[in-house]
This record gives C-alpha cells, structure tokens and sequence, in this order.
C-alpha cells in the first residue's frame, strides 16, 4: 500500500451515471503536473494525441480522447487477482502531453520534455498514444539513468532504419532510435506477436543486436505460458519498459489501427499475457495505434482501454509492493 495519503478515486457510478461527466481516464481526477497534489500521485495516466509518424491510414492523434470516454465503463476491481488499483496507487489522469501536429522533431522534443518532469515528479506513468513512435520521446524522458529493458506486444518489430528516403522518425523506427540512443538494452528486449508480409531488415536487424523476436507461429507452436516465462527472464527484475501495440491483436477484434495484420491475438490471450508482467520491476507502460476513424463504434477504443487497466494492474501492483 502506497504511504501516501489515499484520496484519488474515481467518480463512483453510484452517484454519477457513467455517460455524464467530463470523461477523463477511468473516471479518476485530472490532476496536471503542475497541480500542488502532483507529489501524492503513484501513476498517472497520460493521452499523447499524436500520429505524425504515421506512415499510411492516420487517426491515432484521436486515440486519447476516444480511450478516455470508453474507459468510463472501467470498474475498481480486477476480476482475476482481485487487485484494486486505485486503491493500491495514488492514480490520476494527468491529461494530455503538450505535441505540435505539424512539426514531428518539435513534437519528439516536447514529449520528451514532458517525460522528463513525469519521472522527475516520482510518477510511474501508463500512457495512450498516438501512434508508435510516441514511444522513442517517452523513453526518452523515463530511460535516462541507462538503458531498459523492454517488452513489447506487436504485430510488427518497428525495428526498421528509415522511411521514403532519409526519414529515421516513424512509427516504423522508434525501438531502432531507442537502441541506437541507448535507451533500450536489446539483449533486454523482447517482441511478442510478429508476423504479416515482410520487406526489409528489421529482423534481421533486432536478431543481430540480441532481441528476442517471437513470430505469432512460435508463440502458438510453443504456448503463451512458456513465452511470458521466457519473457520475465529476459528482462529480470532490472527497469523494464511495456509497450502494447492495439495491432498485436487481431483486426477481428480489434479493426481500429493504422497497420491491421490478420492472425493475432485474442483479447483473452492479451489479457493473460498483460497479467504474466505482475512483479516486474516497470518504470512505464504504453498502448498505442488505436485509430478511431477505422472503427467509429468504439469496439477497439473498448480493448485499448481494457488493456490499460490490465497494466495499470500490474502498475499499482508494484506500488503496493514499494517497488
């Protein structure tokens, strides 16, 4: 249980239908790092509403605010490890990271601004992209005693070198930036769920530098159980780093991406997998790449933010625990 004082709740649906109200993360308090009760706060929940390194469908700049209204339907126990999160952690919603949609260095240098004062402040943060290169800023911000380790749920290694001729900054590129800044300690690194038609090299690339690349047929052929075993031992109990791609799961369940890739997870699959990380020590975690406007019903904003609370599961977990 965390020492500090235990007033951040959500607003309880007892009292406030969940359809009214300004949505904000899970129902929780907005809190901005500059509020003088930024110091009580374990994780905050952060929207980063960007996707200029979108390399072909766009929308994930729209990502946050759609998470945050489905995540209204978020309740206060987990149904599995009866963990309560925001009872175990201090949790905020802390609103959205300053970016510039026009100017992609720009908005890299404000996030990582961001991130820096984030961990600056003691606060443990889950953020919503935004698409994946979001994560490259906020590692950034959060890796900057040395490099992490990292597990990483996708369709796809965003391990390449470039884009259209000379771009190094794209939703394809950040885990190869983050390597070669010394964020991440590939050696640490683990991607789970790789698979779909191939060019380039990626893979090549991630196997030469010591990553451990799970296709989506060894992760089948092996099972989830021996994976996630393999994966805890990978990045031990030193800092570590989890980034979830919505593309890791299949389009049948999960349409509202930028990259689809058939043959992927099951949401229950991802949900297992989510809850395997419990006891590891995580300065962070990320969903990303949740596109609204190729699924306007909300069904992929619903597992985005289904998986977020799995990790903030596994978040307040350790808070609890004083890690």
């Amino acid at each position: 249980m965390s020492t500090k004082e235990m007033s951040f709740q959500p607003v309880s649906a007892m009292e406030v239908p969940r359809f009214a109200s300004i949505p904000t993360f899970m129902r929780l308090p907005h809190v901005e790092l500059s509020n003088e009760a930024i110091p009580q706060v374990d994780i905050g929940l952060v929207g980063v509403p960007w996707d200029g390194g979108t390399t072909n469908r766009p929308g994930a700049r729209h990502g946050p605010r759609q998470l945050r209204d489905y995540s209204t339907m978020i309740r206060a126990m987990h149904p599995v490890s009866k963990i309560k999160p925001f009872e175990a952690a201090n949790c905020a919603d802390l609103g959205d990271c300053p970016v510039n949609p026009a100017d992609t260095m720009d908005t890299l240098q404000r996030v990582t601004d961001y991130f820096h004062q984030v961990k600056a402040k003691g606060v443990v943060p889950l953020t919503a992209g935004g698409d994946h290169m979001i994560s490259l800023p906020v590692l950034r911000g959060l890796a900057s005693d040395g490099p992490v380790g990292m597990i990483h749920f996708d369709a796809h290694t965003d391990l390449f070198d470039e884009y259209f001729n000379g771009c190094k900054y794209t939703h394809g590129t950040p885990f190869r930036r983050a390597i070669e800044e010394g964020l991440l300690d590939p050696k640490r690194m683990i991607q789970i769920g790789i698979r779909g038609t191939r060019g380039g090299d990626d893979v090549e690339w991630g196997i030469e530098q010591g990553i451990r690349i799970v296709t989506i047929e060894e992760f089948h052929d092996v099972g989830l159980d021996h994976i996630m075993e393999e994966a805890r031992g990978i990045v031990g109990q030193e800092p570590a780093y989890v980034t979830f791609d919505i593309d890791c799961i299949d389009p049948a369940f999960a349409p509202g991406t930028g990259t689809p890739e058939i043959g992927g997870f099951t949401t229950f699959e991802a949900q297992k997998m989510v809850r395997k990380l419990q006891g590891l020590n995580l300065i962070g975690a990320d969903l990303v790449e949740v596109s609204p406007p190729f699924d306007p019903e909300g069904g992929t904003a619903w597992v985005g933010v289904s998986i977020m609370f799995e990790l903030l599961c596994v978040l307040a977990g350790q808070a609890a625990h004083g890690k």
